[in-house]
């Protein structure tokens, strides 16, 4: 089976990994560290469309992925979530979050205007994540 990412996914995103289930991404929004694990299987929308083992293990890659996100400096919550009501294909939004950031303690979605990361500060995250 091919894969193929949502547009939007990627108009609104840039790549980081990929983990043996899901493409890793880094959400363009630069006052959060915020990744998208997107499951490389076309036509998953929902969370029952993998299989056991791939439940499973997209559960490890969050886990991993929140880990990675809640040892960065400042991050006292990891806030995860599978919506997709705006994009169907099944992705996972994990980020990193602390009181004070701009949409605390609400959630961050429709909150305001994203402001898109500078190259500098985006490579060296998406470095950083790379590494582990």
């Amino acid at each position: 089976m091919t894969f193929a990412l949502n547009p939007r996914l990627e108009a609104d995103t840039f790549f980081v990994a990929d983990w043996p289930l899901c493409r890793v991404l880094l959400m363009n929004d630069a006052r959060y560290p915020w990744l998208i694990l997107v499951p490389r299987q076309d036509g998953m929308t929902e969370l029952m469309d993998l299989s056991a083992a791939d439940r499973v293990l997209l559960t490890e890659e969050i886990t991993r992925a929140g880990a990675i996100l809640r040892g960065r400096p400042g991050i006292t919550k990891v806030n995860v979530g599978a919506l997709g009501n705006l994009v169907h294909q099944l992705h996972v939004h994990v980020l990193g979050r602390h009181p004070g950031d701009p949409a605390w303690p609400g959630p961050v979605w429709g909150h305001s205007q994203a402001v898109p990361y500078e190259t500098a500060r985006r490579d060296a995250l998406i470095a950083e994540v790379r590494s582990l």
